[in-house]
């Protein structure tokens, strides 16, 4: 009797232990770098980026000039006046150079933000998916080496960047 019980806890063990689980992978450079509202994202910064390049090419060929005349001029002027003006040329030149700093700053702090959200609505998407097609794991695939191998018909990267671009077409 408990040989039989024996075996049976046994045969039990071993088809629990049997039973799959379905796991996947997924490169996540790739599935985030193909995600359609990332793209977007980083279309709208180089834009805005652009823009401000424009205004600081302005900006500095204004100053360029307004400089130029000055060194043209300052033979011209007393010494206490040309020092006097090279002074305030310079504390412009420092203000212009800190406000270039501040929009670059703050262009590159939105960025992170709207990058930042759009990895946890991955992350969030991810999840989702997995639950709604059964799976037990979805692994991450990354340059540091998380998965350092999978068979290519568990990579799950295309399922996951179409369904991800279809709901945000949606």
């Amino acid at each position: 009797m408990k040989k039989i019980s024996v075996l049976v806890i046994t045969l039990i063990t071993l088809a629990s232990c049997q039973q799959s689980q379905k796991i996947g992978f997924v490169d996540n450079s790739k599935l985030v770098n193909a995600y359609q509202e990332k793209i977007d994202v980083e279309e709208k910064y180089k834009l805005q980026i652009e823009a401000s390049n424009k205004r600081t090419d302005s900006l500095v060929q204004s100053f360029q000039a307004e400089y130029q005349e000055f060194q043209s001029e300052a033979s011209k002027m007393s010494q206490d006046k040309a020092q006097q003006r090279y002074q305030e040329l310079g504390r412009k030149q420092q203000m212009l150079q800190q406000q270039i700093q501040m929009t670059e700053q703050q262009i590159a702090n939105q960025s992170q933000v709207e990058i930042d959200s759009l990895i946890t609505k991955v992350r969030k998407f991810v999840n989702k998916y997995g639950e709604s097609h059964n799976y037990d794991f979805i692994l991450g695939s990354n340059e540091a080496g998380s998965v350092m191998y999978g068979k290519a018909s568990e990579d799950i990267t295309e399922d996951l960047i179409k369904a991800l671009n279809d709901a945000y077409k949606k």
